[in-house]
């Protein structure tokens, strides 16, 4: 198995808060630190596929959710994942005060710069995490 950190957004489908946090998981694992981090995709997390059980079972994880239900959170923690950190993109708004970062379909610039400035943030921690284990 491996120890790579594993960056698991929401679906947040129909959402731009959703496209948000799929866009910082996959800056982060494809571009950003990709020799340590990769991602799962969550609705096998739901349905219970095994593989993905066993990867997430096996490392730590690191959650991006679009809102404050927290699906992303909770599904890796009921199929039994290590959750080293949890990120919710309303939480990142905050610093973003007014900001319309696009919509559901496309982001526009405000939307990548506030990807590009959180996805270098949460793979500092993701840097982080992986040196400790």
């Amino acid at each position: 198995m491996s120890n790579k950190v594993k960056v698991i957004p929401c679906s947040g489908i129909g959402k731009v808060h959703g496209l948000l946090a799929r866009e910082m998981a996959l800056k982060i694992v494809n571009e950003i630190c990709p020799e340590v981090s990769q991602t799962e995709c969550l609705a096998y997390i739901v349905t219970g596929d095994q593989d993905i059980r066993d990867r997430i079972q096996s490392g730590k994880c690191i959650t991006i959710d679009g809102c404050p239900k927290m699906c992303a959170a909770k599904s890796v923690a009921q199929a039994g994942g290590i959750i080293a950190q949890e990120f919710r993109i309303v939480d990142t708004l905050k610093e973003y005060r007014g900001a319309k970062p696009g919509n559901a379909t496309a982001l526009n610039e405000e939307g990548w710069k506030i990807v590009d400035e959180t996805a270098e943030k949460i793979a500092a921690n993701v840097k982080d995490i992986y040196g400790e284990e």
